[in-house]
Order: structure tokens, then C-alpha cells, then sequence
């Protein structure tokens, strides 16, 4: 594209060094921040090129009247920095988290005797805070844990040395029914107090094994010597402990301490989940929603997330596990991406979470806005079948038949991803004989389109045809004869594979099984087969009910239809009555009808 002077200027003048690059408006507002292992090779990459993948990195870069860049020394600082600065400045064009959410923490408080609570607000006063916790339930187990433990006070007194000396502070009920240790009289030192304090945070931070091992040694001294109370305390401490540490997610004791990271990307969202696993259990899960702007890589999102949730959890894990492969060269990190082992596993478990964690997300947008999953399946859909028009009406045709006998098809219709069921249409085939799938569904798609055609009614923009290359030949040929062909997309689906065909082209299309749109597709295939079925066992039934009354003599059709209609089966009949016929037929009829049933006997 054609670059100012001004933008070539300053294009010059970038180093080649890593860095953080921001682009200004005509009003000098920031419109996007990056990061950069190359400022200049990356920066003149936005300029050097006549097209681009997306229409909004094309809108970006017209928009570009400045470029600002900052040097850093290395990768992970100009990640780091990045991340402030998106925080900072909102800008327009840069992925934004979604995560309106105000999760827990649980604070111990900078002061003398720290307090033990949780919170939602993170204060800079050099309290520690860890978390944040996406279940409350899961934060108030650990908190639970922690002052069951450990007596910890509730109260907001200044317990400085001053105060407690001169006798400013009573115990209060808190003391007498055994949660406090009294510092506020002094019946507690702080040395003791800020013993408890460094055991409640080893546990928060999840080395439990620490603590338990720690106790044991100071169970066998208190035992010893002679201080079984204490003793006694400990013991009940571990099985506290224990029982914790037992309904953890434990995966491998050998995995020591490593973080987890994995990530889902769609076409507007990315979801991220982060753990951390210390001595083989998982000890914390967060999962975040990223709303793309531009086309961002999925490793750069993934990177980004991860530097924002280890200052988040204060994670200093020399391994990180990754759903997909990521390049970056951190001080003392080395990232992984596992292919087999507890290693994968654990990435696994996290894919299993960040998916429950995006259905629920999904769940919540829908009461929002009910059209926002459809259009995004539908548009998934578009993309993948290469349609032109988003596919808000589809048809899928589906044909049934026994051994050639009662032969029958089906057509179900899904408006905006949803079954419109008043639309769906059942076909008895009326000019085919014998075991022809590939007629019966060339005669079922021409009455059908040749119906909505004469009565002016909207055509579908996606047909799709239960079978392989030969029912979608045969239904190409109906839309030939209607002039139709190439106004609708039409697609066939082969079970064996999911193969998805077009036609005259003999190489299938394999969209992921993991796909929404290739489930849409399935659950249209799966319900044009049930509905098919179903009319197709019914009209087999009712002839093979009907066909053995019709063998009696004086019972014509309409007169089978009635019995059948009062006495719902033909076992039934058979155990009737002459009196009990009656109601329905007449007294020859009935007779006849005994007598023939009796003969059977």
C-alpha cells in the first residue's frame, strides 16, 4: 500500500532491537499497542504489504498517523509492558478481556498480628493477596482450612507493641470460645503468631506436603517431651491436612511445580485457562474470555494471558504447559508443549475446563442476546462450506425404504440454527419403483423446490443431502431441471467419514468433528433420519395392521380403519369378544372376524 512520508520517516528510524511499538490517530489517541522481538522488522510489516488477511488490520493502518516506540531489554519485559499499556489506554484495536467479573481473594494483611479474610478488592498496601478464586466455594474451603488450623484474630484493633503493653485492648468472646489467642493482652507473642501466619500462607500457595512434614517433626518432639497436648494438636492438624489435600486434583506427586495453559480460539473470542500445579496437584484454575479485534495469533493471546495470570497468582514456576506450541524466550521459563504423559493429561484437564467454562460463557450471552450462538454457528458454517449468504434457512433430505417396499422420504427445516418444525415435509415416493435411492431423492428435491417455486416461497441457502456423491448427483439434476443450480448451496454428507461433498467435485471436504458447524450439520442429518424413520415405521405398521383385517371377509378398508381407531391394536382385536366388536361393527362383522382369528388358533 502507499505510505506517507511522514509514517516512512519514522519507519527509518526503528531499531531492530525488541520493544513495545503504539500507533496514533489524526487526533493522537492510541489506537493500538504491540510487542515486538524485531520493532523495526515488525512495524514496517503493517506498511510493506498491497493485502491483508483482515478488512480491520487494513482500517488500522489507514488510520495510522503516528508510531511511538519504547526499548526493552528483552521479550518478557516488552510483553509485560504491553500488557500495562493495553490496560492503561483501552485501545481500540487491541484485544480486550472480557472478564467483568470481581473475583475473591484472600488478603493477609500488612499490619502486626496480619489478619486472615477475603475480598474482592485488591489495595496496594503491601498486603499479600492470593487468588483471585473463580469459585467462592473453593476460596471459603481454603479459608475454612487455614483458621481451623490456625488461631487467627478477626478484630481491627492496632495491636502495636505501645497498645498491647498498656493494657489498652480486653480478649473478647472470640478468645474464650477458642478462635483467638488473645495477642491483644499479650497471651500470644508474635513470634508464634507469625508462625501460624507462614504455615497459613504455605498452605494458600498449596505446599501442603511442607507443612504436614514440618508437623510430623514437631509431633515426634512435642511427644518426647512429654507435651502430648501439643502433640496431640499437630497430629489433628495433618489429618486436616490430609483430608484437604486428599479431594485435590492430584495428577503426578513428580510433577513438582509447573503451570498449565491452554486456549480455544474462534472467529471474535479467544478462552484462556490457566492452573497451577504444586507437588502434583492442581491447586488453582482461572479461565478468561478475550474479545479479538484484529486477527491475533492464538500464541500471542496465549503469552499475553499467561504473563497477566502468573502476576495475578505470583507464579514463579520454571515450566509452563501449553495447548499449542508457543515461542518465547522468558528468564527462567521454559514453555512445553506435551504430546503424551501426566504432562498431557494435565493439558487436557485444562482443555476440559477452559470448554465447560466457554459453554457456560456462551449459556450467559444467550439469555443476553438468543440470536448470538446461532449467528455464530451460522457464520462458522459460511466460512467452512464457503457459502456466500449465511445459511439462516437450511433443508436436509433424507430417503427410507425396506428392501424396496413402502417407500418414503423426508425433508426438515432449521430457521437461524433451530428446528422449524411446521416446516417439516414427509414424501411418499410416487414414481419410483424398487430400492432406488438415487430416483426417489431426485423426485422428493424437484416436488419439493418445484412446490415453494410455483407458491413464491423463500428457498433455503444451504440444501444438504444424507449421502454420498450419487444422492447429491441425483438431486443436482432435480435443481437443473427448476433452473436452481447455483442459486443454492447444496452439499451432501457421507456417514462413514462425515465426508462432505460438492458438486462435481470428487474430493471431500473434512471439517474438524469438533466443530459447531460440522455438529449442526450431524444434528440436521440425524433429525431428517428420525423423522424419516419415524413416518416410514408407521406407514408399515398401519399396512401390516390394516392388511390382515383386509383378509376377513366383509371387512373393507374403512371398517379396519375403525377398529383400529376403538382398539388401537391387532392383538387387541384378537382377544375381543363377539359382544365387544359389536359396538363397532356389525353382528355378521364381528362373527366373521372371531371366527377368522379362532382359525389362526
Amino acid at each position: 500500500m502507499e505510505v506517507n512520508e511522514a509514517i516512512k520517516s519514522q519507519l527509518q528510524q526503528l531499531p531492530h532491537k525488541p520493544g513495545v511499538y503504539q500507533f496514533f490517530d489524526d487526533a493522537d489517541i492510541i489506537i493500538y499497542v504491540g510487542k515486538a522481538k524485531d520493532l523495526k522488522k515488525r512495524v514496517s510489516s503493517y506498511f510493506n504489504r498491497d493485502r491483508y488477511d483482515s478488512g480491520k488490520t487494513r482500517l488500522l493502518v489507514r488510520k495510522i498517523t503516528r508510531i511511538a516506540f519504547i526499548l526493552v531489554s528483552n521479550e518478557f519485559d516488552a510483553l509485560l509492558l504491553e500488557n500495562s499499556m493495553i490496560k492503561e489506554h483501552q485501545p481500540k484495536f487491541n484485544i480486550q478481556l472480557r472478564d467483568d467479573k470481581t473475583y475473591p481473594w484472600i488478603c493477609i494483611k500488612n499490619e502486626r498480628f496480619p489478619r486472615v479474610f477475603p475480598t474482592r478488592n485488591v489495595v496496594k498496601d503491601g498486603s499479600e493477596y492470593y487468588g483471585p478464586y473463580a469459585s467462592v466455594k473453593r476460596m471459603k474451603a481454603v479459608l475454612g482450612l487455614v483458621t481451623k488450623l490456625h488461631k487467627v484474630r478477626n478484630c481491627n484493633y492496632n495491636l502495636s507493641e505501645e497498645n498491647i503493653q498498656a493494657g489498652k485492648f480486653k480478649v473478647c468472646l472470640e478468645y474464650h470460645i477458642g478462635n483467638c489467642l488473645g495477642p491483644c493482652e499479650g497471651k500470644q507473642s508474635e513470634a508464634s503468631y507469625n508462625k501460624s501466619i507462614d504455615e497459613i500462607r504455605r498452605v494458600i500457595k498449596g505446599d501442603v506436603d511442607h507443612v504436614i512434614r514440618e508437623n510430623k517433626v514437631r509431633m515426634a518432639e512435642a511427644a518426647e517431651n512429654l507435651e502430648f497436648e501439643e502433640a496431640a494438636r499437630l497430629k489433628a492438624n495433618n489429618d486436616v491436612l490430609e483430608e484437604y489435600q486428599s479431594k485435590s486434583v492430584v495428577v503426578n506427586p513428580s510433577i513438582k511445580d509447573v503451570d498449565v495453559a491452554s486456549i480455544v480460539d474462534d472467529d471474535k473470542f479467544a478462552y484462556v485457562n490457566y492452573m497451577r500445579v504444586v507437588n502434583g496437584a492442581v491447586i488453582q484454575s482461572h479461565s478468561v474470555e478475550f474479545k479479538k479485534k484484529l486477527d491475533e495469533a492464538a500464541d500471542d493471546i496465549l503469552l499475553s494471558a499467561i504473563a497477566e495470570m502468573r502476576a495475578l497468582f505470583q507464579s514463579s514456576a520454571s515450566e509452563v504447559l501449553t495447548s499449542i506450541p508457543v515461542e518465547a524466550e522468558w528468564d527462567h521459563t521454559q514453555f512445553h508443549h506435551p504430546q503424551r504423559g501426566d504432562k498431557k493429561s494435565l493439558i487436557d484437564f485444562s482443555l476440559r475446563n477452559l470448554r465447560f467454562y466457554m459453554l457456560e460463557r456462551h449459556k450467559a450471552q444467550e439469555k443476553i442476546d438468543p440470536n448470538r450462538h446461532a449467528n455464530r454457528v451460522l457464520k462458522t458454517l459460511q466460512e467452512d462450506l464457503r457459502m456466500q449468504q449465511l445459511p439462516e434457512h437450511i433443508e436436509c433430505f433424507d430417503n427410507s425404504n425396506f428392501h424396496g417396499s413402502y417407500p418414503v422420504a423426508a425433508c426438515v427445516v432449521f430457521k437461524n440454527a433451530k428446528p422449524s418444525k411446521q416446516d417439516y415435509r414427509h414424501f411418499n415416493i410416487k414414481t419410483v419403483e424398487g430400492p432406488d435411492d438415487f430416483a426417489s431423492m431426485e423426485e422428493v428435491v424437484y416436488r419439493r423446490y418445484k412446490r415453494l417455486s410455483d407458491e413464491n416461497q423463500s428457498l433455503p441457502q444451504l440444501i444438504i443431502i444424507d449421502g454420498g456423491k450419487g444422492q447429491l448427483s441425483s438431486a443436482v439434476k432435480s435443481l437443473d431441471k427448476l433452473g436452481l443450480r447455483g442459486k443454492i448451496t447444496i452439499i451432501g454428507i457421507a456417514k462413514k467419514l462425515e465426508e462432505i461433498y460438492f458438486p462435481g467435485d470428487s474430493v471431500p471436504l473434512y471439517i474438524d468433528k469438533r466443530s459447531e458447524s460440522l455438529k449442526l450439520i450431524q444434528r440436521l442429518r440425524n433429525e431428517a433420519h428420525r423423522f424419516g424413520i419415524t413416518h416410514h415405521r408407521n406407514k408399515r405398521s398401519k399396512h401390516a395392521f390394516q392388511s390382515e383385517l383386509l383378509e376377513i371377509e366383509g371387512i373393507g378398508e374403512k371398517t379396519a380403519k375403525e377398529l383400529l381407531r376403538n382398539f388401537y391394536s391387532l392383538d387387541r382385536i384378537k382377544q375381543l369378544s363377539e359382544e365387544e366388536l359389536t359396538k363397532v361393527v356389525s353382528k355378521a362383522q364381528a362373527q366373521a372376524i372371531v371366527l377368522y382369528f379362532a382359525s389362526e388358533k
